[in-house]
């Protein structure tokens, strides 16, 4: 294809020339431009060598878009990629997706939701399934609807013998008449609020969801919001506004890693749920791939599947989290100084590059590789093979298409918003790795005024490594690779700009977790019931043996901090209404003098209750919090 492109482009570059028109202000570098936009494709060979032009950095200086000129460097990239490739002695194999066939998607959706029972009794406990449904707000609810309608559809045409549960029954307490019914037959809406103690489902007619111009709610569900948006108020400023920032909530913030993996499960199932129902609203159709299985490399550095990577690194460093190949290539990019220019864009020597990676494969564990040697674009260029040269998308094939889809949604918000669920929805290892990646490109572009590398330079210069997997290109037309050029872009920059806000859990979301676990609670507590008298039984005998000044009693204005781990077990802490959990961390810290645990990595942790576990938000208010969770115990621990 390349020869044509060339001999499509000799022929225009004739043509005007002909014609007289290279001559009006066009240089041939300006045509060859405007041609790799029209093919979706762009030769560095081909522009003229003294042609004059902006420098790189020049062509980006919006932060809020990226236009045609912003994405000469993305083609640029994209070449280095091609070459980088050429000559491998062993080719990866590509990788395979998969369609699911009829019903096989809306099954995959319900287990992965939690809802398996809904098409198998035997998959899971009814009453957990249950205890998730009670939680759920209209949009949500609907979308559950929806995959078990197609799936009854789907095992009718099969003749299965056994039947999905009809949708009116799921959504209904055990006698509830059909005008009490959860969601209506025909139009996919909730008929009432109420059923099953949903408690707030109100609709844009009974609950306002307006809010500043530049807040994100985190209280209210997500799809909710775009149904309102949908429904009464696109003439909104929503549609124009480009600068968010997290509400603040005295309850305090929920990022990922603060939950215990219990609840994490739960925010997932959620989560899921809630990210289909925030496409439904806008009638995007999400059409999942499953990777088929390919023959990769178990061990070594490069080519190796990000989890059996993580698994190997923690063999040698224990709570390893993001590849230890990947921490070192970083933090050598930031010791040689993040002031050089083109960084990340400028490509190491490919022949040079490839001896590297060979030698590091043998050396890097041993701790024998020369890092005093490695030049820095060089130590780039080998960031980027390392995302690229993974068997399977950093962003999972589960879920690329999603991510791509993305900017399909009307507004920015709703972009964010879906942006932070699908952060959410990635395996732990993927996500984590992400993280890593996004904080060192904003380290970089805080330094855009020396290293010309401005928010959006560094997009494009990374969107295709992230998203061009082995084989992505075969895979598409020409014209969806042009198209896609750009909404990756975008996207890679909107997870860097947002990336605080897109790895915290939202309000709602924490809300429903805590109705989860006491709904669970209520069901467990006839069992439980025995227990839980002999326990009181010893913690009245327990008080009885405490001084008074040891008495832990919120409702005397008091809360008792324990922290089994150091020398003072516990302390009592007054409740006001300004007390936040740093000043918790500070007095304890104040009273031990030998804790030897640096501040940052001592977490005050909200444990039982509605919550498993959870390590606080150091500006969460104390007593806002007792009031959401008043059974609570607070500990204070390493994070």
């Amino acid at each position: 294809a390349s020869w044509r492109r060339a001999i499509s482009q000799a022929i225009i570059l004739l043509v005007l020339s002909v014609s007289g028109l290279t001559g009006k202000g066009k240089t041939q570098n300006d045509l060859l431009l405007a041609e790799s936009r029209r093919t979706g494709h762009y030769s560095v060979q081909n522009r003229a060598k003294n042609a004059p032009g902006k420098p790189p950095y020049h062509r980006c200086n919006s932060q809020d878009s990226l236009d045609e000129l912003a994405m000469d460097d993305y083609w640029t990239e994209v070449e280095n990629i091609t070459l980088s490739g050429e000559g491998d002695a062993e080719p990866q194999e590509e990788v395979q997706l998969k369609v699911p066939d009829e019903g096989e998607q809306e099954e995959a959706w319900l287990t992965e939701a939690g809802l398996a029972t809904l098409f198998d009794e035997s998959a899971s406990d009814p009453e957990d399934m249950m205890g998730l449904l009670s939680t759920l707000t209209r949009t949500q609810a609907a979308a559950v609807e929806k995959r078990v309608e197609k799936l009854q559809q789907t095992l009718r045409k099969r003749n299965k013998q056994h039947q999905v549960p009809d949708v009116r029954d799921i959504f209904k307490l055990p006698g509830t008449p059909e005008s009490k019914l959860l969601i209506c037959p025909n139009n996919n809406s909730v008929c009432t609020g109420q059923a099953m103690g949903l408690g707030n489902r109100a609709g844009p007619a009974e609950q306002s969801v307006s809010e500043p111009e530049t807040d994100i709610n985190l209280e209210v569900s997500f799809s909710d919001q775009a149904l309102s948006y949908k429904e009464g108020s696109k003439g909104s400023s929503e549609a124009l506004t480009d600068n968010f920032k997290l509400s603040r909530d005295k309850t305090g913030l929920t990022k990922v890693g603060d939950l215990s993996p219990q609840d994490m499960k739960k925010v997932h199932r959620l989560v899921l749920i809630e990210m289909t129902a925030l496409f439904d609203t806008a009638g995007i159709d999400l059409k999942t791939h499953k990777a088929v299985k390919l023959k990769v490399k178990e061990s070594g550095l490069f080519g190796v599947p990000l989890a059996a990577l993580l698994e190997q690194d923690q063999r040698r460093q224990s709570g390893t989290r993001v590849p230890i190949i990947l921490q070192r290539l970083i933090s050598h990019i930031e010791d040689e100084g993040l002031d050089t220019e083109g960084l990340l864009r400028i490509p190491g020597a490919a022949i040079r590059v490839k001896a590297v990676c060979v030698e590091l494969e043998g050396k890097f564990y041993e701790g024998l590789f020369p890092w005093e040697s490695l030049k820095q674009h060089d130590a780039a260029s080998l960031l980027k093979l390392f995302i690229r040269e993974l068997p399977h998308p950093l962003l999972t094939v589960e879920y690329l298409s999603a991510f791509i889809a993305v900017l399909k949604l009307p507004t920015k918000k709703q972009q964010l918003q879906a942006l932070n669920l699908l952060v959410l929805l990635l395996p732990e290892s993927s996500r984590d790795t992400l993280k890593a990646l996004m904080e060192f490109f904003q380290r970089v572009i805080d330094h855009k005024e020396q290293n010309k590398m401005t928010l959006n330079n560094v997009a494009v210069v990374m969107a295709p490594n992230i998203f061009m997997f082995k084989g992505f290109r075969n895979k598409i037309s020409e014209q969806q690779e042009f198209s896609l050029a750009t909404e990756t872009a975008n996207i890679v920059r909107l997870l860097i700009r947002y990336q605080n806000l897109l790895w915290t859990i939202p309000k709602f979301i924490m809300n429903q977790v805590r109705k989860q676990n006491t709904e669970n609670q209520k069901k467990m507590s006839k069992d439980r019931a025995m227990m839980k008298l002999l326990k009181k039984m010893a913690y009245e005998r327990e008080k009885h043996e405490k001084p008074l000044s040891e008495v832990d009693s919120s409702s005397q204005g008091f809360i008792r901090v324990q922290a089994p781990q150091f020398s003072k077990v516990s302390m009592a802490v007054q409740l006001t209404e300004e007390l936040q959990a740093s000043d918790v961390l500070s007095r304890f810290l104040s009273q031990d003098s030998s804790v030897s645990v640096k501040r940052e990595d001592l977490c005050l942790y909200e444990i039982g209750g509605n919550i498993q576990e959870r390590c606080l938000d150091e500006e969460t208010y104390m007593k806002d919090l007792l009031e959401l969770n008043p059974s609570a115990e607070w500990f204070i621990k390493k994070q």
